[in-house]
């Protein structure tokens, strides 16, 4: 059976429905600091620490790539989407909201942020109309209570449910396990 090749917006609708959080990418290069809003930003490894992001080659930040060594990657509270905004090009106000970097390790790191990750730049990939970008992770910031993330969902900003929920699988020690193998007929 072959099914036909999906559109690009029926693309978009479908990954629009993993949520995601939203976070500002950051880095010094000759001096001046770059950053953009990304949400395509995942964990990698954990020995050793990784971390990835993926800008579009065409977003203004791609230009600094192959110049940066270090990148932050700054985790958003739900009270921060003007600061998406601003960084994501978006900002239409005269004046930018208000945000300051701090400098850990010679990388810019966003004050206030939910938590963040600062690390050397480890690779670098082509992948389509985006680069994948892996970083070796040396610092961890984590915000001051309460930890609220800035969520991207169905193309909008939402907010996480602070309703209890359940423990998830303690996926450090899932390594240790047997993988579980299902088959349909």
């Amino acid at each position: 059976m072959n099914a036909a090749t999906p559109d690009s917006r029926a693309f978009r609708d479908a990954l629009g429905l993993f949520a995601t959080g939203v976070a500002v990418v950051a880095t010094d290069v000759g001096g001046h600091v770059h950053a953009m809003t990304a949400n395509a930003v995942s964990s990698l490894s954990l020995n050793p620490m990784m971390v990835l992001f993926c800008p579009a080659k065409k977003a203004r930040f791609s230009a600094h790539i192959a110049a940066a060594e270090r990148f932050s990657i700054n985790f958003l509270r739900d009270d921060q989407e003007a600061l998406s905004t601003y960084f994501a090009g978006g900002w239409k106000e005269a004046v930018p909201p208000p945000f300051r970097f701090v400098h850990v390790d010679g990388t810019p790191r966003l004050e206030g942020s939910l938590a963040a990750v600062v690390g050397m730049k480890h690779r670098v990939h082509d992948a389509g109309d985006h680069w994948l970008v892996v970083v070796e992770v040396r610092h961890i910031h984590r915000g001051i209570e309460p930890h609220r993330p800035l969520v991207f969902f169905r193309g909008q900003y939402a907010r996480v449910d602070r309703l209890p929920g359940h423990s998830a699988p303690d996926l450090l020690s899932a390594a240790d396990e047997p993988a579980q193998m299902f088959y349909h007929d």
